[in-house]
């Protein structure tokens, strides 16, 4: 799978910077399986919860 590039990172970045509760979740703390869903809807790629952490 190809690395994501500067633009996608940024985007990533500042959504997650939005936290949580902006993409529907009610807590405020960010969960791998969170983060996994929130890599995944815009970037149209899907990745392990494992990978999540070290890079899909």
């Amino acid at each position: 799978m190809p690395r994501p590039c500067e633009v996608q990172i940024a985007r990533l970045e500042r959504e997650l910077k939005r936290g949580p509760p902006a993409h529907g979740w009610a807590d405020r703390r960010w969960t791998l399986l969170w983060i996994k869903t929130l890599i995944g809807r815009p970037f149209h790629v899907s990745c392990m919860v494992e990978g999540t952490f070290g890079g899909c």
